[in-house]
């Protein structure tokens, strides 16, 4: 499939060389261009992209306002944040209002298309400044004894998924962790809402890249 994309930045000329970049490729195709941030929620609202790449300086509301706002109209809706600021608090905010990723504008050549690929599976794309500034925030916090964030998944939903991923069905689990079938049901789709997958296959593959179990 071709995932839609709305692209967002105020200079045409920039939208041109991003639009030469992201049409090239066969999988992906720019539908709407906006040269602001509430130009783009008014044609995210109409187009119904899968994907919204934001520029974070643009008039009006700005990309991380923009972000913001389509977070919560279209939560489906995947978010490219691509700028020129190699900035850690750009790079931090973008992550709080719903970010899939952050890209930088000069090396936007190498990176964008590998971004948006990734923003599709929902997954995260970091440049490696933003991974460092995520490590050092990591030990800062840690270096002052605050608490770190809360598991994405609980310990027994752990357990679950990787039986799940291991191929037991919902009654040999329920055996194995002494539970009942409905509270394995429960759990799975449970893990299935969390993480934003569809099916097992999606749980297996979520479960080798946790390292629960090897491919």
């Amino acid at each position: 499939m071709t995932t839609r994309i709305l692209l967002a930045d105020d200079h045409a000329l920039v939208r041109r060389g991003v639009r030469l970049i992201l049409d090239s490729e066969p999988d992906l195709t720019v539908v709407a261009e906006a040269g602001d941030g509430a130009e783009a929620i008014a044609l995210a609202q109409t187009e119904r992209p899968d994907l919204a790449i934001l520029d974070i300086a643009m008039p009006r509301l700005t990309g991380l306002q923009a972000a913001r706002e389509l977070s919560r109209q279209q939560p489906g809706l995947r978010i490219l944040i691509l700028t020129m600021y190699d900035n850690e608090q750009y790079f931090f905010e973008a992550l709080k209002v719903g970010a899939n990723g952050y890209v930088l504008k000069s090396v936007a050549d190498r990176d964008l298309v590998e971004a948006c690929r990734a923003a599709v599976r929902d997954e995260p794309f970091l440049y490696p400044g933003a991974i460092n500034a995520l490590i050092r925030t990591y030990l800062e916090r840690t270096a002052r004894g605050e608490s770190l964030p809360a598991r994405a998944i609980t310990e027994r939903e752990e357990e679950i998924l990787k039986l799940v991923a291991e191929g037991h069905s919902s009654k040999e689990i329920a055996r194995l962790l002494f539970i009942s079938v409905k509270t394995v049901e429960r759990h799975r789709a449970n893990l299935l809402q969390k993480l934003g997958l569809k099916d097992r296959l999606e749980l297996t593959r979520y479960a080798i890249r946790a390292g629960l179990i090897e491919p």
